[in-house]
């Protein structure tokens, strides 16, 4: 590993440096050169930051079990920082990219041609999944990856759909991976780590926290050109990973469901502010010929 990705590495890593803190950093230090030998006070003096911190944030820089820490990390994980040449492209471009990326399986993912976002409730009705194979079945089968965040509902359905039926999948989650959740379903993360390919920002020790989510929704529309929503909630995170798809300029795709559902109130909600109403795979594959054309 080169010294400036192996620095990068190991700030990321620290809990107390936000992804807001890492990019400041790297405006005063574009090379990360000085790190090793910054100061405390250098720290706090030029990051506005308190003592307190920054003598946390040197203890974390300077601390040798840390370090070998992120060896053992290098050789479970394969690690992609903004700066590799292995950076997917479409996330790249976003507003706020993550700075590094931590995964487990098939990288290659990273740069399938066709992907397709797809979010959606954790209590999904009687409607939801005969619909969600519908749609989805004959796009997994034209070589479109579906890009979920494992959540339980919608958001598994969409990986085991891709799953039983030959196809890829890449999984977004809201923790490091050693703190693996939701818990619901071990079996399915395995199985994604080994023959798909799961990824996040966070480092492996990193517990979930309630703010992780809408920040790994935006990676989630990120990945793809087009965001699929199958049943959401008025106030729901669907529709936080709507309102980044918007800001990253990507196409927001719903599919309407039964009238007097709560679940159906945000895809009716967002449909009539201008998302395109799926009734039909050739609904998405027409969505995607015009975003290419």
């Amino acid at each position: 590993m080169n010294t400036f990705r192996q620095r990068l590495i190991h700030l990321h890593d620290c809990p107390y440096v936000s992804r807001k803190l890492l990019r400041a950093w790297l405006k005063k230090d574009p090379s990360l050169s000085y790190l090793p030998n910054i100061s405390p006070k250098e720290i706090a003096a030029s990051l506005q930051l308190s003592h307190e911190t920054a003598r946390s944030i040197y203890n974390h820089i300077h601390d040798s079990t840390i370090m070998k820490k992120l060896d053992i990390n290098e050789q479970i994980y394969n690690c992609v920082t903004y700066f590799d040449e292995a950076y997917p492209a479409l996330l790249k471009i976003i507003p706020d990219p993550p700075l590094v990326l931590y995964t487990r399986g098939d990288m290659t993912l990273l740069h399938h041609p066709l992907t397709l976002s797809v979010v959606g409730t954790r209590t999904p009705s009687k409607y939801a999944f005969p619909a969600m194979e519908q749609i989805l079945l004959p796009l997994i089968q034209s070589n479109f990856c579906i890009v979920s965040g494992m959540a339980v509902g919608v958001d598994q359905h969409a990986h085991r759909l891709a799953l039983q039926h030959k196809g890829s999948t890449i999984a977004v989650m809201g923790s490091g991976f050693e703190h693996l959740y939701p818990r619901n379903n071990p079996a399915l993360f395995t199985h994604l780590c080994e023959r798909q390919l799961v990824i996040s920002e966070y480092p492996p020790s990193r517990p979930p926290r309630k703010f992780h989510f809408p920040e790994r929704n935006r990676i989630i529309s990120g990945l793809s050109e087009a965001t699929l929503v199958i049943e959401a909630r008025l106030k729901s995170g669907s529709l936080i990973t709507v309102d980044q798809a918007l800001e990253q300029g990507r196409e927001v795709l719903s599919l309407p469901g039964p009238i007097g559902s709560k679940t159906s109130e945000g895809c009716h909600a967002i449909i009539k502010e201008g998302a395109r109403l799926i009734q039909s795979h050739q609904d998405v594959l027409s969505a995607y010929r015009e975003k290419f054309n």
